[in-house]
């Protein structure tokens, strides 16, 4: 059991998560940990995250930075989850910041230079899963 939810819920949890965040770093998009929650529960089936308990709002950024384990080679070494962000902001939650100290990043302590770093991540995670437009043969 982890967070309450049983290996095979959490695996589908993570699974599911990179497969969503994939997706939205190929349409060059970002989410919101709202988003990302309900589309996890229609997704997996199991119940979604509370973020009014510390602890479910924990077991997601647990979840997150297993997703970031699971495609950070995948991604060349970027945290795919800067593309997850807190509803009507435009930046990163705090555990993104400490994840990135903890992979060696060199995260600015001002606020704007932070917000450039989380920009420059998501912008670059953008790039690499962008799918190429198809082009028209010539008849």
């Amino acid at each position: 059991m982890h967070y309450g939810r049983s290996d095979d819920e959490w695996d589908r949890l993570v699974q599911e998560g990179k497969q969503f965040l994939v997706e939205q770093a190929a349409l060059q998009r970002t989410t919101t940990y709202t988003e990302l929650n309900a589309v996890l529960v229609r997704r997996t089936g199991v119940k979604g995250f509370d973020f009014g308990l510390p602890s479910e709002r924990a077991a997601l950024g647990d979840l997150l930075e297993r997703v970031v384990e699971d495609c950070f080679a995948e991604t060349g070494g970027l945290l795919i989850s800067a593309l997850v962000q807190y509803l009507d902001a435009n930046d990163a939650g705090s555990g993104f910041y400490v994840l990135a100290r903890s992979k060696g990043f060199p995260v600015p302590a001002k606020a704007s230079e932070r917000q450039l770093f989380w920009a420059g991540h998501v912008g670059a995670l953008h790039k690499h899963y962008v799918r190429p437009a198809r082009r028209l043969r010539a008849e």
